[in-house]
């Protein structure tokens, strides 16, 4: 089966299985905790289930694929030293819905404050699980971090996210700020294809394509800050790069940014700073670029892409200087907001 199947129960007490974060996550972001596709498992599903996190760093051997065994007396014994059982509860044990396919899909709403690095998964008594999925937003502690030091202020890791687009046909802009290198074209962003491009090209003295449309997505950064090198990444995009892009920044407040996600980012003019002027791409490439002259840096919160005519990015990352600017942004506890498409969210 594909999916974590234990087997039938004969001792007290049910099944665990720890899992790390690919980056620590702040849960009162976290949008559902979901074990789905459960009609892998019609009748051999598990009954109930609860979840716990915590933040310690497990020094438990890798299982490996090593499958049709009960974990051994060593690995009991490190998970026994861990005291994951006495970790804080995400989801209370709740009884999960039938393994059909119109309800195989089991939604957990969570609402913590803390900031967690791994979570167990608990099964009673028994069953199969095929997939689990925890959604959220990383964070970074900043107050750790080196001021001398560049951080990327834009990766999904640190709590970067994409709060707008034009157009995301093949991928989801989010996932060029995602962690490490692209696998492919799927792994990027990529538009269709602009039917409002002219019949025959023409490029300008600086090698640029004359055309009048684009597309655009926009990302809060995880930390206000002052960007210092810029790298547009178009690995795995062959036949299919733009042929130029873009970069600007501005500084919105939480409601500012409310706003212009109603108005679909038709943000003013004068709000948008140069970060990046227009710059001929390549294929298949990573590109870095320094920011603008010291005198044209400003701090910003929110950064906007733009790509002409259309094509795939794989990644975009903005190093630069956390700022003490964060403090016009309101420090209430983020409204709890429930996505259903994908790319609103990092699977954790």
């Amino acid at each position: 089966m594909d999916g974590w199947e234990t087997r039938r129960k004969r001792t007290p007490g049910g099944g665990c299985c720890l899992f790390s974060f690919q980056f620590c996550s702040t849960p009162h972001f976290i949008c559902r905790v979901k074990p789905d596709r459960m009609s892998l498992f019609t009748s051999r599903r598990s009954r109930l289930v609860h979840h716990q996190a915590g933040d310690k760093q497990p020094e438990i051997p890798q299982r490996g694929i090593r499958i049709g065994v009960a974990a051994t007396a060593e690995e009991f014994e490190a998970i026994a030293e861990l005291k994951s059982s006495d970790w804080n509860y995400l989801v209370p044990m709740t009884e999960l819905k039938p393994g059909k396919p119109a309800s195989s899909h089991n939604y957990f709403p969570v609402n913590s404050q803390q900031r967690w690095s791994h979570v167990r998964l608990n099964i009673f008594p028994d069953g199969g699980i095929a997939r689990l999925r925890v959604y959220g937003t990383g964070q970074k502690d900043w107050t750790a971090t080196d001021p001398k030091e560049p951080f990327d202020l834009v990766t999904i890791a640190h709590g970067g996210a994409c709060v707008g687009f034009s157009n995301a046909h093949f991928g989801h802009p989010n996932n060029v700020i995602g962690v490490g290198k692209a696998r492919s074209v799927a792994d990027g962003w990529e538009p269709a294809r602009r039917r409002d491009r002219p019949p025959v090209l023409e490029n300008d003295e600086n090698g640029i394509l004359l055309v009048l449309g684009c597309e655009w997505a926009v990302f809060r950064l995880a930390h206000p800050g002052v960007i210092t090198q810029i790298e547009i990444d178009t690995t795995h995009f062959k036949g299919n790069s733009p042929d130029s892009c873009k970069l600007d920044g501005c500084i919105l407040t939480t409601q500012e940014e409310e706003d212009m996600i109603k108005q679909k980012w038709e943000l003013p003019g004068h709000k948008w700073k140069p970060l990046l002027p227009v710059t001929k791409l390549s294929a298949n490439e990573s590109h870095l670029f320094n920011s603008l002259t010291l005198e044209l840096q400003d701090v910003i919160t929110h950064t906007r892409l733009t790509i002409s005519p259309d094509g795939g990015v794989s990644r975009l990352r903005l190093k630069g200087f956390p700022s003490s600017i964060c403090l016009l942004r309101p420090c209430e506890k983020p409204k709890m907001r429930f996505f259903v498409k994908a790319g609103f969210r990092a699977n954790l």
